[in-house]
């Protein structure tokens, strides 16, 4: 028999309102914990970026584009401190995001099958993977255009560029931090088609909600210019297109064990 055969209301025995409040009391209580549990990983990722965010930002100013700056200046007294926790939380997301979907996997596993429940393990490295793969491409490509495209329109305009501290970690982290999120949604939505709440039908169907979700996203985490919301909202809807894409894929894969398996069951 396997696992998917014995749910918790199999095991309820006559199937009662007590025992199946009993059983949704322990989801919630296991639920519960495990978020406990991203949340405590959360705050000790904080505290290791707050020890980290010096080495890192000297780091990030040794290099381009911020090495061709002369100064970064502070305009308040809290934005040396600012820029500390800004660095520290994104330390503590590249260190929270791996764990919370192993966590989100082990919740949902009981109730896999055997096969199920390795494949969807297979979706914890693979989700690192699309974020370091998100990080890249923002970092390597994205926020450079966004910078160089900015500052060459304030050399045009004949502008001194005298830039704050928080102004630029503020302008490089919203840049970074939502598109690294963001590639993590080819993976969201395998693994939702994969376990039946999502399919490629309905995807198609979401796509113009989804568009406009995702440039509403590039609108409001870019500074107020239409090259760079295109820069970020161009990758998220090509983001989105592959998602779709992956689903379809797992969406026949899906069809043709089932019809592999049917001939057997006759």
């Amino acid at each position: 028999m396997s696992d998917r055969d014995i749910r918790p209301a199999d095991r309820s025995g006559d199937g009662s309102d007590g025992e199946k409040q009993m059983h949704l009391f322990e989801h919630i209580a296991e639920l519960r914990s495990r978020l406990i549990r991203v949340l405590a990983v959360l705050v000790a990722g904080l505290v290791l970026g707050l020890f980290a965010a010096d080495p890192v930002f000297n780091y990030l100013m040794s290099i381009e584009p911020a090495s061709r700056l002369t100064d970064l200046h502070a305009f308040s007294l809290w934005d040396g401190i600012g820029m500390y926790m800004k660095i520290a939380f994104v330390v503590a997301l590249l260190i929270t995001i791996p764990f919370a979907f192993y966590q989100i996997w082990a919740f949902v596993s009981p109730g896999l099958r055997p096969r199920e429940r390795r494949a969807a393990l297979g979706y914890v490295p693979l989700a690192f993977a699309m974020l370091a793969a998100g990080l890249a491409f923002s970092w390597f490509v994205i926020f450079p255009l966004a910078f160089e495209f900015t500052t060459s329109v304030s050399r045009r305009l004949g502008l001194v560029e005298t830039y704050g501290i928080v102004q630029y970690f503020s302008f490089m982290f919203n840049i970074i931090v939502p598109i690294s999120l963001l590639f993590e949604l080819p993976i969201l939505i395998m693994f939702l088609t994969r376990i039946g709440i999502l399919n490629p039908s309905r995807l198609r169907r979401m796509r113009r909600y989804a568009w406009f979700g995702l440039i509403f996203v590039g609108v409001l985490v870019t500074p107020p210019d239409f090259i760079s919301d295109l820069l970020v909202a161009l990758p998220l809807i090509l983001l989105y297109e592959f998602s779709v894409f992956m689903a379809e894929a797992v969406h026949r894969r899906m069809r043709r064990r089932q019809e592999i398996q049917r001939p057997d069951e006759g």
